[in-house]
């Protein structure tokens, strides 16, 4: 068993990585920016790329900066900037556009179109605890399976694959081998029932979206999968998923209903 846990800290406009010893101490941290995108005023991007090789490096210059080995980690868990949407080549692994980013606006007239019926919009906020909004990820999947020419063929026959920023970066960290989220990014995709804790089909049919896109919804805490050997040497677990802002409200403390925390990070 290891002596460390290592955090993968995915933001917004950076990536860190945070070395924690067993009595929950931090013992060293990296981070990097990376470039954010603007297309178009009120569109927001992220490179795909650039959020995996940024998170790389700073895993690697963490245990550089430190002189722990990677023999040593027990475990790495992930939190991530949430809703941020990520279609990709199941084969390839290239992505097909680049991240649409939770703040980017331009699907607003999608959500409009679809939920503009109030009892539509009233059964949607019911399934998903959510006011409909171009915010989450539903929009913006169904905005690149229509911007890029042949990806709804290509999603309805099971060649491309959708996650947020925590599923891209597992499927990359696991070479190809996983394909996963967890309750708190799936709920913030506007397409997870939070009553049954799965993927709602009334929803990915009124937004259009083929369920066979979809990553499987784990629990936030428990092995998902191995970092692949090949990035470090050895396999790793990876045992903790969580977006950013649950992870936070875990973090300090809020375990009962009425508690409340404020966050001071991008959004704020």
């Amino acid at each position: 068993m290891g002596e460390y846990v290592i955090a993968l800290d995915q933001g917004t406009t950076s990536s860190r990585a945070v070395l924690i010893d067993r009595l929950g101490r931090i013992k060293g941290m990296s981070q990097s920016s990376f470039p954010q995108l603007f297309p178009q005023p009120g569109w927001v991007e992220h490179s795909p790329k650039d959020i995996l090789s940024s998170q790389l490096k700073v895993l690697a210059e963490l245990l550089v900066s430190t002189g722990v080995s990677a023999s040593q980690i027990d475990s790495i868990g992930i939190t991530n900037q949430r809703e941020t949407t990520v279609v990709w080549d199941r084969v390839t692994g290239e992505p097909i556009h680049n991240a649409i980013v939770w703040q980017c606006r331009r699907t607003t007239e999608i959500v409009e179109r679809c939920c503009s019926d109030a009892e539509i919009a009233a059964e949607v906020t019911h399934r998903t605890g959510l006011i409909p909004d171009a915010y989450y990820s539903a929009s913006k999947i169904a905005w690149i399976l229509d911007a890029v020419p042949g990806a709804r063929e290509r999603a309805e026959a099971g060649e491309l694959a959708f996650g947020t920023v925590d599923s891209w970066l597992i499927w990359n960290l696991t070479q190809g081998e996983v394909h996963a989220t967890d309750p708190t990014n799936a709920s913030r995709t506007m397409l997870f029932n939070i009553h049954t804790m799965d993927w709602d089909q009334e929803l990915l049919d009124l937004m259009e979206i083929p369920h066979v896109l979809l990553p499987k919804v784990v629990d936030s805490s428990g092995v998902v999968g191995m970092l692949d050997k090949s990035i470090l040497g050895v396999e790793i677990p990876i045992a903790g998923i969580a977006g950013d802002q649950q992870a936070a409200l875990f973090g300090q403390a809020c375990y009962e209903k009425g508690m409340v925390k404020t966050t001071y990070g991008t959004g704020g």
